[in-house]
């Protein structure tokens, strides 16, 4: 209990709420005085003890349940195949082999009422990157991500299908009812679950953040998790980074052009001197490349691409050609703001005539205008960069053209924020994956800087 208190201080204290050590002192004094056997009479001497400004009673209103809830799961519905009769079970056993073992076993877990285990909540919350986050406002967020990753909406739609499975194999409409009911109550009582374990760990986070954080520990933390002040922090790190990887990428194209002896150039060179060998050729291993870089600025994937543009700002001496691209509901090329000195005015202009907001992503109507008027932009020497997450909400993601784009590219490569266990629901990466010479784990800025120092190294 001391330890929950004392996190309880600290992420007050990271939430900029002032608490002395007088403070925190007199609180487990009142602690002692009035126990802890009473909830609220727990929280409401926490509370005079702890805050002294009135504007600071929602902060405290809002982490208090986030440390000291019930500490129990939701309570979940039974099993229905105790009051069904020997035929409804085996109706219901039956339609359940008509799925995937993955699905099934979801589904099975569902109507028996059983809770995730806190080994299977930690686990998600490794997948997702809730261990890396402590922003309040994005518990909702990372709640839905984890039920993503658990494949929440196929199992929704997998039980829509069940229900119909079970009315064509003669099961009674009220005896579905009553299965539908309780499924949809434990499917509820689920993401509580997920909801009130995101933000205890969101909390704990905020608890254990240290002040000041640098930026080099920020490399590490994913776009998703950052602040606007750290986002910030990050958009003057890229500018360090690329002039590093401008450095790096130069002296590696300088060197490369001594490299591998090139006997039938050093020949040419030599007949002047009847044969006799007085000056070698070597072969240019790397060239600069052309790229063609297509990005997602819709609200998951901006400041991915934001970042991802200004590297592609910083290299342009590194490279032949860049055709840049932008993208949310359809295509617009963008190169042409690159055309001035200013990296930051030239991604603004992109940023405020594409606004972010509830938009329906789709990647295959901005590919559709690629093709009707950019296709000639690839061809054998260009490498075509995809910068997204693959999520098409549920749109056509016209794999037709993007297989056409991957074939006329000298190679194809993906950077996506997401691994491979998040790609569930209106994720199209199974589709468009096999269609790339690689795919591009892009969770950060330091992994991010890492694929692009790769992409001008090929």
């Amino acid at each position: 209990m001391e330890s929950r208190i004392l996190q309880l201080i600290a992420a007050l204290r990271a939430s900029g709420v002032r608490v002395s050590l007088a403070e925190s002192s007199e609180a487990f004094s009142a602690v002692d005085l009035m126990g802890i056997q009473d909830r609220e009479q727990f929280r409401l001497s926490l509370r005079a003890t702890l805050i002294k400004d009135v504007r600071d009673i929602p902060t405290f209103e809002e982490l208090f349940p986030l440390f000291f809830g019930s500490g129990q799961p939701p309570m979940m519905g039974g099993d229905p195949s105790g009051e069904m009769t020997p035929e409804e079970a085996r109706m219901l056993a039956e339609a359940l082999r008509q799925f995937a073992e993955n699905l099934r076993q979801r589904m099975e877990r569902l109507m028996n009422g059983e809770p995730l285990s806190r080994s299977e909540l930690e686990a998600l919350a490794k997948m997702v990157g809730l261990n890396q986050m402590d922003d309040l406002r994005y518990q909702n967020w990372m709640a839905q991500r984890m039920m993503r990753a658990l494949a929440f909406p196929e199992v929704r739609q997998a039980l829509k299908e069940l229900m119909e499975q079970l009315a064509q194999m003669g099961m009674n409409r009220e005896r579905i009812e009553q299965v539908r009911e309780m499924i949809q109550q434990n499917i509820q009582g689920m993401q509580e679950q997920i909801e009130q374990f995101a933000g205890e760990r969101l909390a704990e986070n905020l608890s254990e953040r240290p002040r000041g954080e640098s930026a080099d520990n920020l490399l590490n933390r994913p776009f998703h998790a950052l602040s606007d002040a750290e986002k910030k922090i990050l958009q003057r790190e890229v500018k360090r980074l690329a002039a590093m990887l401008r450095t790096r990428i130069a002296l590696r194209q300088k060197r490369a052009k001594s490299g591998q002896l090139d006997p039938k150039a050093t020949i040419r060179a030599n007949l002047k001197y009847h044969g006799v060998p007085m000056e070698l050729r070597h072969r240019d291993r790397v060239r600069k490349p052309r790229l063609v870089v297509i990005c997602d600025i819709s609200t998951s994937m901006r400041f991915c691409s934001e970042l991802m543009l200004s590297f592609l700002f910083a290299l342009q001496g590194q490279v032949r050609k860049t055709h840049a691209f932008a993208f949310i509901d359809h295509l617009e090329y963008i190169s042409e703001d690159f055309s001035g000195s200013n990296a930051d005015e030239a991604i603004a202009s992109v940023l405020w005539r594409m606004p972010s907001g509830h938009y329906n992503t789709d990647l295959g109507w901005s590919l559709n205008d690629f093709q009707n008027e950019f296709m000639d932009t690839l061809n054998g020497q260009t490498t075509l960069i995809l910068v997204g997450d693959g999520r098409n909400n549920y749109n056509d993601p016209r794999l037709d053209i993007f297989s056409t784009m991957s074939r006329r590219a000298a190679r194809t490569i993906w950077l996506n924020p997401e691994p491979p266990a998040l790609w569930h629901g209106d994720s199209d990466m199974p589709k468009y994956a096999p269609l790339c010479n690689n795919v591009l784990k892009v969770s950060n800025l330091r992994e991010l800087t890492e694929a692009v120092d790769a992409l001008l190294a090929g």
